[in-house]
C-alpha cells in the first residue's frame, strides 16, 4: 500500500464518529463523510442521467478507470449508458434514485460505506471506498 493510500484510510479511520445508540436504520459516519458519500453517489447517477461517461469514470476507482480490452473507461461507459437508457422506464428509475439519495441510510466504516438505495449503483453493489482523499463508487 502506498504511502499516499496509508494516509488516506488513516485520515478516514480516525475521523469516523459512530453516534451513540446509531442502527442500521440511521446513517453511520461523521456528517461530513455522510455528506462525501451522498455527493459521489448524486454525481456517479447524474453522470448516467446526462449520458457522461467522463463524469460517470471520475467517480470510479482506480482499477475501474482502467483501459479494459483497448477501450477505456469512457468508452465502455458511453455504451453502457446508451444501452441502460435506451430501456423503457430506465430513465425514471435513475431519476427516483437520484431523488433517494438526499435521504438513504449511509452506513459508514473505516474506508468502506453502503449507501441504501432501492437499485445498485454498480455491478449488484451500493458500495463506495474512500481512495483518491474522495469516496468512489466500488463495483
Amino acid at each position: 500500500m502506498s504511502t499516499r493510500s496509508k494516509i488516506a484510510l488513516l485520515a478516514c479511520a480516525t475521523s469516523l464518529a459512530l453516534p451513540a445508540g446509531a442502527s442500521a436504520s440511521h446513517s453511520v459516519g461523521t456528517s461530513s463523510q455522510i455528506a462525501w458519500v451522498r455527493t459521489a453517489s448524486t454525481r456517479f447517477v447524474t453522470a448516467e442521467l446526462k449520458r457522461d461517461p467522463s463524469e460517470a469514470c471520475a467517480v470510479l476507482t482506480v482499477q475501474q478507470r482502467g483501459t479494459i480490452d483497448h477501450r477505456t473507461c469512457e468508452q465502455r461507459w458511453q455504451a453502457k449508458i446508451a444501452k441502460m437508457l435506451h430501456e423503457p422506464g430506465e430513465r425514471a428509475r435513475l431519476q427516483a434514485e437520484r431523488h433517494s439519495i438526499a435521504t438513504a441510510t449511509v452506513l459508514v466504516h473505516g474506508n468502506i460505506a453502503t449507501i441504501e438505495l432501492p437499485a445498485p449503483l454498480l455491478n449488484g453493489s451500493n458500495e463506495l471506498v474512500w481512495t483518491e482523499n474522495c469516496w468512489m463508487v466500488k463495483g
